[in-house]
């Protein structure tokens, strides 16, 4: 049923994925968007079952007939996992589990799962922790006792430390506040080091953009530094900034963050704002976007609307990363730059296009 790494001691559990459409025109990057976070959090997908939003069923959000096909596909298949893409309440997550006797996430619980798998600094793990007990909190009266019966491990049970979630509402509410007090700290740890800049007159510039699209690939060329970088969704969650040189006598600093995606819960925006606060305040915004993605115009979007939702500068540039994978050619805007980290086109091209935008 389960397969092991022996490299990695990694698990993947055999999962199933339900997606509710809206918009058919939306559903192949839908279904692409989804694999690869089951895959990112060492899911394997064995199908995807989709259903019309308009066929909504409030008690489980599945629709009865197809909620049978799922259940037949999971015992004859012998799958751990079900992951709904969409924001679940307690009570559908619970009759979910009840149906089907497997574990279930949804789109929320998945994401902040690969987080979890991801968070190496304490503050990454104080991040991901707070956005794992504001979940659960508000689910807590209906959700209780779903995930004990199937164990303490895999997907959704992870966390800061492997530690198993404590399902008990005065604990989580304790330690939210704890949590809360900590990032509080860490922003005003970086607020005093954002000022040290100020006074400096050093000009920071932030990588930001869709995730695995190149941005730490990117940020270890234009430093020279060897942050962690890897083929999976929110490979890198730590915030990592270093000084570059950008030529006569011009310096920067130049910050990698997390990236983006869509539909981004609500309970990551809160809990990694020490994280995003870097976004926002920086000069300069450098949009790396993997343009050899057939939907790299629909991230360009997603990341240029969370980009105006947490109110970061209009000072960017958008970088077209992995050009060298490129089938087609591709349109250039003026704002934009073809690039390809592998190949280092247009290295000193960039670097003239940042100095710029941040010294005119």
């Amino acid at each position: 049923m389960k397969k092991m790494y022996e490299n990695n001691v990694i698990e993947i559990e055999k999962a199933v994925v339900f997606c509710p459409i809206e918009d058919e025109k939306e559903k192949t990057f839908q279904f692409a968007e989804i694999e690869r976070l089951c895959t990112s959090a060492n899911l394997q997908v064995e199908k995807i079952f989709y259903q019309n939003i308009k066929a909504f069923n409030p008690r489980t959000i599945v629709g009865e007939g197809k909620l049978e096909e799922i259940k037949t596909f999971v015992k004859e298949n012998d799958i751990d996992v079900l992951v709904v893409d969409f924001k679940l309440t307690g009570s559908q997550l619970r009759n979910l589990t009840s149906e089907l006797q497997i574990k279930v996430l949804d789109r929320i619980l998945l994401i902040i799962d690969i987080f979890a798998l991801n968070a190496k600094s304490n503050e990454g793990k104080i991040e991901v922790k707070l956005a794992q007990n504001k979940y659960l909190l508000t689910r807590l009266s209906s959700m209780q006792g779903s995930f004990g019966r199937f164990g303490g491990t895999g997907a959704g049970m992870r966390g800061p430390g492997e530690t198993k979630l404590e399902l008990d509402r005065r604990k989580l509410e304790s330690e939210i506040i704890s949590l809360e007090k900590e990032i509080k700290k860490i922003k005003i740890s970086r607020e005093q080091n954002r000022q040290a800049r100020k006074k400096s007159n050093i000009k920071s510039v932030v990588i930001g953009g869709y995730t695995n699209a190149g941005k730490s690939s990117l940020f270890n060329l234009l430093t020279k530094d060897d942050i962690f970088v890897k083929d999976k969704l929110f490979a890198t969650l730590d915030t990592t900034c270093r000084r570059m040189f950008l030529g006569e006598d011009k310096y920067c600093t130049l910050t990698d963050t997390v990236g983006f995606i869509s539909k981004l819960p609500h309970e990551l925006v809160e809990s990694f704002s020490s994280t995003l606060e870097e976004i926002k305040t920086a000069d300069l915004v450098l949009h790396v976007v993997d343009v050899s993605d057939e939907n790299y115009e629909r991230n360009i979007e997603i990341t240029n609307e969370i980009l105006d939702n947490i109110g970061a500068t209009k000072n960017r540039l958008v970088v077209l990363n992995k050009s060298d994978l490129l089938k087609k050619p591709v349109e250039i805007k003026p704002n934009e730059i073809i690039f390809s980290v592998k190949k280092k086109t247009n290295l000193e091209r960039l670097k003239e296009k940042i100095k710029e935008k941040l010294f005119g």
